[in-house]
């Protein structure tokens, strides 16, 4: 069978090959003074270092890291502070004077300290791979995903290929109807199907961008057997769980754009790049602090090409993968929102709609159980009578768990046992709608 390839013809690795434990100082991929600079700033900030302490933060080999300390104590930059009884793996090391002097030019340039990074081709590389042989979901988990909430028969038929081509998904429909929740469904999904290989940092250009955020990568722990399968592997690399980046009216276009701090002086990735291989959901999308313009003219391209475009403060221009399944959630039209181009450009369009008149009573019964409330067939006739057909209100799939929440806390604000009927109803409507 003929190897798999990438754009430029080059044959794509199996994953394992790309994440194996480097040999030596050459297989790491980055230059030596990225790793050297590292050691620096750890031996200033933290004084004496043991060997052990530098594999646990740098995340490279004893080998490789004695081989670099052997050379720093022959160039007088460091010196032995205490010699341990297991020869060379249990010395700690200190700065000589001249070692100080290289550590605060060391910080000068960037105050990084943590997982030496990966070189961005191999990090361009393990993403590809690993969004191209994705596991597919089936129909079973994306209905057992869903079957907490109650939505139209078949529903899991209009979500479950946009999860599966891992593109793009347009939910809109009128607010409360679900949408936001549809949405932490399928995040669920995709977290929970094959883990994904993801570097802690990775440098180009001599510049280093952390990846790793402890709130979207969630860990994924190895059996004795997996380990053993899988043998030494690369510490700089992380395997995680699919990861989930949602974000609200809080959007900026600085969150998609390397962001470097001027005083620690390294880049943090945009959220597309922490949410590679996995979902990106926009929520309430045409009520952030950005044109929903400016949002598609930035992602018109990445969302037809599967290619980002990432600029360095120096000019430097940066193609990087974007690879996530971007979910856009909103109860504004769609078609005034944004133009046809881009419409077309999103794979699938969902519309999450009111609930049926049959829908609303089965909720508003599940959320009488889920709260431990009696269900009163009249409250519920009562509740859809007066505060619906009269005013000629919409029905909405939240209303049911708001309104029964209140009468909730006036049964325990009043210390009457758990009840359900006609006037609590109207006391709580008269709390909720306004």
């Amino acid at each position: 069978m003929e190897a798999t390839k990438q754009s430029n013809g080059t044959p794509v690795r199996d994953i394992r090959a790309i994440v194996r434990q480097p040999e030596t100082f050459e297989e790491l991929g980055v230059s030596s003074s990225i790793v050297t600079d590292l050691m620096f700033r750890m031996m200033f900030n933290e004084g004496d270092v043991s060997l052990r302490r530098f594999v646990e933060v740098l995340r490279i080999s004893f080998k490789i890291l004695d081989q670099i300390l052997l050379k720093m104590q022959k160039d007088h930059l460091v010196e032995i502070a205490q010699a341990g009884t297991l020869g060379r793996t249990s010395y700690v090391y200190r700065l000589t004077d001249e070692g100080m002097a290289r550590a605060r030019d060391a910080l000068e340039r960037s105050q990084y300290v943590g997982p030496v990074p990966v070189p961005v081709e191999a990090y361009n590389e393990a993403i590809i791979l690993q969004t191209r042989n994705r596991k597919k979901v089936s129909p079973e988990e994306v209905q057992r995903a869903i079957s907490h909430l109650i939505l139209p028969e078949h529903f899991h038929r209009r979500i479950g290929p946009a999860i599966n081509g891992g593109t793009s998904l347009f939910l809109y429909g009128p607010p409360g109807n679900g949408k936001t929740t549809i949405s932490e469904a399928i995040a669920g999904v995709i977290a929970g199907t094959d883990p994904i290989w993801i570097p802690y940092a990775i440098t180009v250009g001599g510049q280093i961008i952390s990846i790793y955020d402890r709130l979207v990568h969630k860990p994924v722990e190895l059996s004795k057997e997996e380990q053993e399968e899988l043998g030494d592997y690369d510490r700089r690399w992380g395997l995680f769980r699919r990861p989930s980046v949602m974000v609200g009216g809080e959007l900026t276009m600085e969150a998609l754009e390397l962001r470097f701090d001027e005083v620690a002086k390294f880049y943090e990735a945009p959220l597309q790049l922490k949410a590679n291989g996995g979902m990106f959901l926009i929520d309430d999308f045409g009520r952030q602090q950005m044109a929903p313009q400016q949002l598609l003219n930035r992602w018109i391209v990445p969302l037809e090409t599967g290619v980002d475009f990432l600029r360095l403060r120096t000019g430097q221009s940066i193609q990087m993968p974007f690879r996530q399944l971007i979910v856009f959630s909103t109860n504004l039209d769609p078609n005034q929102l944004v133009d046809g181009a881009f419409l077309r450009r999103i794979q699938m369009k969902v519309q999450v709609e009111s609930p049926s008149l049959q829908m609303f009573s089965q909720i508003f019964v599940a959320q009488c159980q889920a709260l431990g409330l009696p269900f009163d067939p009249e409250s519920l006739k009562y509740l859809v009578n007066e505060w619906y057909r009269k005013p000629n209100r919409t029905l909405q799939a939240v209303h049911p768990r708001d309104i029964l929440k209140i009468v909730r806390a006036l049964c325990e604000y009043e210390g009457r046992p758990l009840t359900l009927n006609p006037q609590l109803i109207d006391d709580a409507c008269r709390s909720y709608f306004v």
